[in-house]
C-alpha cells in the first residue's frame, strides 16, 4: 500500500504517518530532489572545466519513480519539495512533472533552484502552477566576471529570468557564491538587488564540491559583509532557516549569510535530499546512505521504502563536521552529482 495523501474523498491532503525525526529530535519536513546532474553552466566551484560524465538515462530516477518516491516522502511529513540538478530546466519534462506534483501529489511547498539560463521561457506556467518560489544562482553583475565564474556567456538570460520572476510576482531568493577574489564591488552591486525589489539576497560561503581537490581557506563572510555594510542588522527569525538574516536601511528585502563551510546551520537542519541517481542523503556531507532507486526497481512496497527513509534518519551525525570524518575515502564531488 502507498503513502499517498489524500482524504476520504480524494480531495487533498490526510492524515499522514508519524513526523520523520532524527536522533537528535530535528523534524525532517524538507526534501531536495535532484532530477538532473546536467548542466548548461560550468561554475568553476562547482565542476570542473571540462565538465563531469554525465549519468546514463537508465541511472537517473525516472519521473514515474521520483514521483512515487515523492508520494512515499509526502506520507512521512515532508511538507516541502525542492526541485534541483545539476540544472533541472535541462531535462525535458520538468514543468510538466512540477505540475504534477503540486496539483496530482498536492505537495504544499513546492520550490526550484535554478542557474537561470533557460527558465525564463516557463515563467508563465510555472506561475500558473503556483510555484511557491524561485531560487536563484546569481554570483556577480558584472558580465566579465560572470564569464570567468560560470566559462559561458548567459547573464542576459539569468537577468531575463530574475526579472520576470518578480514581474509575475514570484517568489525570490538570490544565491550568491562568495569566493576568496571574489571583487567588494561585485558583492554592493549584488546588495543594491535588494534595495529595490522584495527579495533576499544571500551570500554562500564557497564549499568542497568543486568536483576538484582544492579548499582555499575561508575569511568569514559575516565579517566582511558587516565591514561592507555596517548598518546591517540581524533579522530574529522564528523557525527553521539555512540563512542568517539582516535588514539594512533603505532596503525593500533582505540580505543573508549561508554558512556552508563552517556550518552553523546543522543544529536546525530539517532536510534530506535525493541525487539524480537515487541516493538518498540525510546530510550533504555524506556518500549516500541508502540506495532508493535499487529498493524502487527491485519491487520494494512503499511502507517498506518508507521505514528504510526512516532507519536512514535515525542514523544522523550532530554535523556536516562529523559526517565528514566519518567517510574512508572522501573526495570532492561536483555539486551537480548531490543536488544542491
Amino acid at each position: 500500500m502507498r503513502f499517498v495523501q489524500h482524504t476520504d474523498d480524494g480531495s487533498g491532503p490526510g492524515p499522514v504517518a508519524s513526523p520523520l525525526v532524527d536522533n537528535f529530535n530535528r523534524s525532517i519536513s524538507y526534501l531536495r530532489l535532484a532530477i538532473t546532474d546536467r548542466c548548461n553552466l560550468r561554475c568553476r566551484y562547482c565542476m570542473p572545466e571540462q565538465g563531469v560524465v554525465p549519468m546514463s538515462h537508465a541511472e537517473l530516477l525516472s519521473y514515474e519513480e521520483l514521483e512515487r518516491l515523492v508520494s512515499i516522502c509526502l506520507g512521512l511529513g515532508i511538507s516541502k519539495v525542492r526541485v534541483t540538478g545539476g540544472e533541472p530546466f535541462v531535462r525535458k519534462g520538468c514543468v510538466d512533472f512540477m505540475d504534477r506534483l503540486k496539483r496530482q501529489l498536492g505537495v504544499k511547498g513546492l520550490y526550484v533552484t535554478t542557474n537561470g539560463v533557460d527558465t525564463a521561457p516557463h515563467l508563465p506556467r510555472l506561475q500558473e502552477i503556483g510555484i511557491d518560489g524561485i531560487n536563484l544562482s546569481l554570483d556577480t553583475l558584472d558580465r566579465n566576471w560572470f564569464r570567468n565564474i560560470t566559462r559561458r556567456d548567459r547573464l542576459d538570460q539569468v537577468l531575463a529570468t530574475l526579472y520576470g520572476a518578480l514581474e509575475r510576482d514570484i517568489r525570490i531568493k538570490i544565491n550568491s557564491v562568495v569566493e576568496e577574489d571574489t571583487p567588494d564591488e561585485d558583492l554592493t552591486a549584488l546588495a543594491r538587488l535588494a534595495r529595490t525589489n522584495p527579495l533576499s539576497l544571500r551570500f554562500i560561503e564557497k564549499m568542497a564540491f568543486s568536483g576538484g581537490g582544492s579548499r582555499p581557506p575561508q575569511r568569514p563572510l559575516a565579517d566582511r559583509l558587516q565591514r561592507l555594510f555596517p548598518a546591517m542588522a540581524k533579522i530574529e527569525q522564528q523557525g527553521i532557516s539555512t540563512a542568517r538574516l539582516f535588514r539594512v536601511p533603505g532596503f525593500v528585502g533582505t540580505l543573508g549569510i549561508i554558512e556552508g563551510y563552517s556550518r552553523h546551520f546543522c543544529a536546525t537542519c530539517n532536510k534530506i535530499r535525493v541525487t539524480p541517481n537515487g541516493m538518498l542523503k540525510t546530510c550533504l556531507y555524506d556518500d549516500g546512505v541508502l540506495d532508493l532507486r535499487q529498493m524502487l526497481r527491485n519491487g520494494l512496497t512503499d511502507e517498506a521504502i518508507g521505514a528504510a527513509i526512516r532507519e536512514s534518519v535515525s542514523r544522523r551525525f550532530a554535523n556536516g563536521h562529523l559526517t565528514e570524518k566519518s567517510l574512508k575515502n572522501h573526495g570532492e564531488p561536483s555539486m551537480a552529482t548531490i543536488g544542491g
